[in-house]
């Protein structure tokens, strides 16, 4: 077996030239037959019991070749990446010179290679500094959310309806004089300025009172759900049976000792700042370290290879996949309620995949060029807090050598962060 590397004309890309033994790629090809003798009926023989020359007879050699590449050249592929020290970032874009039984296999395979960095100033670079106070509006708006959210409906009966009411109302919808499936219902809640109902209707209840009836004229949005009612004119017969307005709680002791551990407004509201001084903080602290790293990484000039933005970007799809999970949506579906191809989510996503990559490899540089390490007690100490916030056994992650080095990396990358920011000249 050989190997021989070029670079092509491309930055950060080579070429790989193999030549795999005939004996070798012959054994592949038995191992291709023998994993697959099942599938073949041969005339004048049990189903998977033909003879490997019968088989290639029938069929010929060719038929078992893929499968024979494919259980001979990975393993030999990641075998001289590692020799050759090579970091490959893409899949290998492999051309096949000569593949047939009795010959050396021959191939070459192009592929993408983790690109050196050459860094910028990343000592002593000029940031602003960023702060936030906490006023005392921010608290009254807090105080405002809690009231809301232990705000309670109350029947009214002489004033018509407004927004923000809720109400009870019975409706039926016409298209063209006829019912429509699906535009009828009785007793249903609706609150006012929610905007879940179709553009328009909610405005023309404004003003109603209790045992109103009343025609609401409005258009179906041309990207409706429903195809058969998408840009149609209606009309939805409405009769309203209640009214509710929210009323809100008085903000007192007695309300502070209901919606929280306090005992008086005065403590309560102290525990809001301190809450949204803490926020600050983080807040602060994060557009810090954004800055610092945007910063950095404006003054390295570096050629991302298109296989770590395709990489990122299958990271960052599946991502949105495992949240519309929880939603009960799959991709499919998301993209039909976007009309996009997953082609404009890819092309959407670049820009932000490309910077991801940079910023990773910029700080891979640091932790390489400072030095940067981490300890097996701040492994083991990040390992815990991770337990904790997950309900996993710290001990078990840390036997997974893949995790653990995972946790290391993180741990390097928030050091080389911080490294940033601490030798930044903030003003």
């Amino acid at each position: 077996m050989s190997m021989k590397v070029e670079k092509t004309d491309k930055a950060n890309e080579v070429k790989l030239s193999f030549v795999i033994e005939a004996q070798k790629f012959d054994e592949a090809i038995q191992k291709a037959y023998t994993k697959n003798a099942k599938y073949f009926t041969i005339p004048g023989f049990r189903k998977g019991k033909a003879p490997y020359k019968i088989v290639e007879r029938q069929y010929g050699a060719q038929i078992f070749y893929e499968d024979a590449f494919n259980e001979v050249v990975p393993e030999i592929y990641e075998k001289e990446l590692n020799e050759n020290k090579i970091e490959a970032v893409s899949r290998p874009d492999i051309d096949i010179t000569q593949m047939e039984k009795g010959k050396d296999l021959i191939f070459t395979a192009i592929v993408q290679t983790k690109p050196e960095v050459t860094l910028g100033k990343y000592k002593g670079i000029e940031l602003k500094k960023i702060e936030y106070t906490v006023k005392e509006e921010d608290i009254e708006h807090e105080l405002g959310h809690m009231q809301e959210r232990n705000a309670r409906l109350v029947n009214v009966e002489d004033s018509p309806v407004e927004k923000d009411d809720t109400v009870v109302i019975d409706f039926e919808g016409f298209v063209d004089g006829v019912a429509f499936e699906g535009g009828k219902a009785e007793g249903h809640e609706l609150v006012i300025g929610s905007n879940t109902f179709i553009p328009g209707f909610e405005d023309q209840i404004i003003g109603m009172k209790i045992d109103e009836e009343k025609e609401i004229n409005v258009t179906f949005p041309e990207e409706y759900f429903s195809k058969d009612l998408a840009g149609k004119e209606a009309m939805f017969k409405v009769k309203l049976h209640e009214i509710k307005k929210k009323e809100l709680p008085t903000l007192d002791d007695e309300f502070a000792k209901d919606v929280s551990e306090f005992d008086t407004l005065e403590e309560l509201k102290k525990s809001i700042k301190e809450k949204l001084e803490e926020q600050n903080t983080s807040r602060a602290k994060y557009e810090t370290e954004d800055a610092a790293i945007k910063a950095v990484c404006d003054n390295v000039k570096i050629e991302i290879p298109s296989g770590m933005v395709e990489t990122e970007t299958d990271n960052m799809i599946r991502d949105i996949e495992q949240r519309l999970m929880y939603q009960g949506l799959n991709l499919t579906q998301y993209l039909q309620m976007m009309q996009k191809t997953e082609a404009d989510m890819r092309k959407e996503f670049e820009e932000q995949a490309t910077q991801t990559v940079k910023t990773k490899l910029v700080l891979e540089a640091i932790i390489k060029a400072e030095k940067i390490e981490a300890s097996e007690d701040e492994i083991k100490e990040k390992a815990e807090e991770m337990a904790k916030n997950y309900g996993r056994d710290a001990e078990e992650m840390l036997k997974n050598d893949a995790l653990k080095v995972y946790i290391g990396d993180t741990l390097k990358t928030e050091k080389a962060v911080d490294f940033i920011v601490k030798n930044a000249k903030i003003k």
